[in-house]
């Protein structure tokens, strides 16, 4: 797995990474497939799960907390950009939001629970907006223009980012 380029000053590669790394799969199906490799990274880690591989890395249970907490944003940012015309899509410092909303001291299972109605919603909500208005777009103060097409396959590339930090967490502390 490629080393994630900053988002703020690497937009263009960040989006790119989080492309390649759907590829051609359904952006629905990989979203539909992420609670369990969530589930199963908390499994895997056991009584290690808050432990962090080095003192800048995430734990497993920081990574599957930055996870629901991108669940959070894009369900907001998904409903901006089709309900509004071209909306501000403010960006977010994940390292601040792990370690401010303690992501660290958060019960996995309340986290799931959080991540599961959340996820089902967004998937509805895919499901039931027609082709033509995936093309709506927000503009997002980091990458630009940003439709609500790309943001739903970007969150399926971050899935698989974050899925794949948290597994090479687990690996390390296990």
């Amino acid at each position: 797995m490629p080393a994630s380029p900053d988002p703020v000053s690497e937009p263009d590669r960040y989006r790119a990474l989080l492309f390649l790394l759907v590829g051609e799969d359904d952006p629905a199906e990989v979203q539909a497939a992420t609670g369990g490799a969530l589930r199963a990274i908390i499994a895997d880690a056991g009584d290690r799960l808050r432990t962090r591989p080095e003192p800048a890395e995430w734990s497993p249970l920081e990574c599957v907390a930055h996870v629901v907490q991108a669940e959070i944003v894009y369900a907001a940012r998904y409903r901006w950009i089709l309900a509004h015309d071209s909306p501000p899509l403010i960006g977010y410092d994940q390292d601040l939001w792990v370690d401010r909303l303690h992501g660290n001291d958060a019960d996995p299972d309340a986290l799931f629970e959080l991540f599961d109605v959340l996820r089902r919603a967004n998937l509805a909500l895919w499901e039931r907006t027609p082709e033509s208005e995936r093309s709506r777009a927000g503009m997002h103060e980091e990458r630009g223009p940003e439709t609500y097409g790309d943001s739903f396959l970007l969150i399926a590339g971050h899935d698989r980012f974050h899925i794949d930090q948290g597994r090479r967490a687990v690996a390390a502390v296990v």
